[in-house]
């Protein structure tokens, strides 16, 4: 593959260090990308678009498997209504597809949580914008990267 993801072409343009990884086999699983990429599901980052108001928009970065709560991230929001992104919202609001999401190189700035967990593993890995490829690299440099970002907890509190 001679192309450049798009997010790695953002993360350059921040001098953020990272490195691509292309897949030789078809993705089904959080847990076979992760081992695909000799990682820990805890490592790879999803990035999830919710729809809090009418052509608004904001992303949650969330590690490995666990879920978000709703109800955290209401509460945090102050919103009492959010929905999760659809397809062709994804693709207009980020500029890639859904399952290639990354938060550099978006189509359009939106805010970013960060759960804590994204940054409990030193090295991680998030979508690329491109199909069949993703981009590892350093939690801190994620942060760093990420100038609309806040660390916030999405998962239930107790």
């Amino acid at each position: 593959m001679t192309e450049i993801p798009p997010v790695s072409l953002a993360l350059q343009a921040l001098g953020i260090p990272h490195r691509v990884f292309i897949h030789t086999e078809p993705i089904h699983s959080l847990e076979e990308a992760a081992r695909q990429r000799g990682q820990r599901p805890s490592q790879v980052v999803r990035s999830i678009l919710f729809r809090v108001g009418q052509d608004e928009f904001m992303m949650a970065l969330m590690a490995g498997p666990a879920q978000i709560s709703w109800k955290t991230l209401r509460r945090h929001l102050g919103q009492s209504r959010l929905t999760m992104a659809t397809e062709d919202e994804v693709l207009a609001v980020t500029g890639y597809r859904t399952g290639t999401v990354g938060p550099f190189g978006l189509a359009r700035l939106l805010k970013v949580l960060i759960d804590p967990s994204v940054l409990a593993e030193e090295e991680i890995s998030i979508g690329s914008g491109m199909r069949g490829a993703a981009v590892i690299l350093r939690s801190a440099d994620l942060q760093r990267g990420l100038l609309n970002g806040e660390v916030v907890s999405l998962t239930e509190s107790s």
